[in-house]
């Protein structure tokens, strides 16, 4: 007598082996289907083109603590902490610079740049930090007063510059920097003036 059960175990099993595969497939077909996915789509233009010769000469990097509060008689104060992180950078525009300015003789030039100026003063978004906004109601104030902080500390930054003479030093880098690297350039001997 034959024994038939053993074939039978055999398809039994098979067919369960695919079944079970073809679940598996299934699932992970269904699952890339209904994934969520990011799709990020950008269109960017160049809306002008500005030809740039501005040499930089100095750049203090400095950081601020700004604490913008609104005080209520009745309500809780309204505050915000603000750490900055930036930088004011100080530059010569050298396209300013006419052929007058440039006056020459065999071995020497003299050079009229103009006056130093600020370039830029521009806060690091990585570093600088909103550490507490508090007795704000709404999510719309909160909002403004954090962009007021924003401004307040790059104006803040901008006047300490100027306090600590940023231009100045602007005018001794050229010197320092600019001259020698004409000098090089020239052969001559460079005597740098500002309007």
């Amino acid at each position: 007598m034959l024994n038939t059960s053993r074939p039978r175990i055999s398809i039994t099993l098979v067919f369960y082996l695919v079944i079970i595969a073809s679940s598996i497939f299934l699932f992970f077909y269904i699952k890339g289907r209904f994934a969520t996915r990011t799709v990020v789509t950008e269109d960017i233009m160049v809306s002008k083109i500005t030809a740039m010769g501005k040499l930089e000469l100095v750049k203090y990097s400095m950081k601020d603590v700004v604490e913008r509060k609104e005080v209520h008689p009745i309500l809780p104060d309204e505050r915000v902490l603000f750490v900055a992180v930036g930088e004011v950078t100080a530059c010569i525009d050298l396209t300013k610079v006419k052929k007058e300015d440039i006056v020459q003789s065999p071995d020497s030039v003299w050079l009229t740049l103009p006056k130093p100026e600020i370039c830029y003063v521009k806060l690091d978004h990585q570093k600088s930090q909103v550490y507490d906004v508090s007795g704000v109601w709404f999510a719309d104030k909160a909002k403004i007063m954090v962009e007021d902080v924003y401004k307040i500390a790059e104006k803040k930054m901008l006047t300490t510059a100027g306090e600590l003479n940023l231009l100045s030093k602007a005018q001794e880098n050229a010197r320092l920097i600019f001259q020698p690297f004409l000098e090089g350039v020239s052969g001559k001997k460079v005597a740098l003036k500002f309007k």
